[in-house]
């Protein structure tokens, strides 16, 4: 039997509550858990458990019943710092936790601030697709995998469909149509981005997976890492403008990214990442 969509969001609740009081013996854990953090395997209550202080109110809840799923974006508070955090939970049908992918997002401690961050709910991401017009979740993936392909090494190709107001938000900021961005780029839309070439410099973007669609919403949760080798310096744009790329040595991001997609395009997406080892392999992989 199925665990429904209300119990895997109560005990994603749970989970949560035990972590913001550092209870581990409290969540609803298995006996035996599949636990990492930032892409590295950890024992139940070590990492974030530690040093958590607060548990910010925002929430973005993601289910899959059938595939025993549940996920939150959110933030965590640790003694001086606000960090974007995504938490993906496997549960078993007797409703314990089997596994927990944790991403926590401490752009602090990567030597640059990335802000100012903004933590509220969006709407667009909330809305509930009519289940007349749910797409496959099979369909859902291909769509949002086009936007992996599209910012793998982005030479201006769409590989995949945009509404127009789609906006992006990134670790809390949003970095699109934000005119307070320190970068340009950061003032256009997101398929406006990439139809310009800008991220050429993202060499690689492997390990891709999707373990969660949310059909109710319309939203893929993806994970994946982002490889840049260092090796491109100046490069020209779409519009003929010549950039330096800002990565010169070898370097891969972490992420864990929210696609709302609706009537075939992307309308919002959610992400939050972190710099980890170049060319670091995924402990999940292995897990299959």
């Amino acid at each position: 039997m199925l665990v429904s969509r209300k119990e895997l969001l109560g005990v994603c609740e749970a989970y949560l509550a035990s972590l913001e009081v550092r209870a581990v013996g409290a969540a609803p854990l298995a006996a035996e858990v599949f636990n990492t953090e930032n892409n590295v395997e950890l024992e139940p209550g070590d990492g974030c458990w530690n040093t958590i202080t607060a548990l910010h109110d925002y929430r973005l809840f993601l289910a899959e019943p059938e595939a025993g799923q549940v996920a939150v974006f959110t933030a965590i508070e640790e003694t001086d710092a606000l960090n974007p955090c995504c938490i993906r939970l496997e549960v078993g049908q007797d409703r314990l936790i089997t596994g927990v992918e944790t991403v926590v997002a401490r752009n602090k401690d990567e030597g640059f601030p990335f802000g100012p961050q903004h933590f509220e709910t969006k709407p667009v991401m909330e809305a509930i697709i009519p289940e007349a017009e749910r797409a496959s979740r099979e369909e859902l993936i291909r769509i949002a995998n086009g936007y992996f392909e599209t910012i793998e090494r982005n030479d201006g190709t769409i590989n995949t469909k945009f509404w127009p107001h789609c906006n992006r938000v990134e670790n809390g900021v949003q970095t699109t149509n934000n005119k307070d961005f320190p970068l340009p780029v950061a003032r256009m839309g997101c398929e406006e981005q990439f139809a310009l070439g800008w991220y050429r410099y993202d060499d690689d973007l492997r390990a891709r997976r999707f373990p969660l669609v949310d059909l109710e919403r319309g939203i893929v949760l993806a994970y994946g890492f982002i490889d840049h080798s260092g090796a491109l310096g100046e490069y020209e744009l779409t519009n003929g403008e010549v950039v330096s790329s800002p990565v010169r040595r070898p370097h891969s991001y972490y992420l864990a990214e929210a696609f709302k997609i609706r009537d075939g395009a992307i309308e919002q997406v959610e992400a939050d990442f972190l710099t980890v080892p170049y060319r670091m392999p995924s402990p999940w992989d292995a897990r299959g």
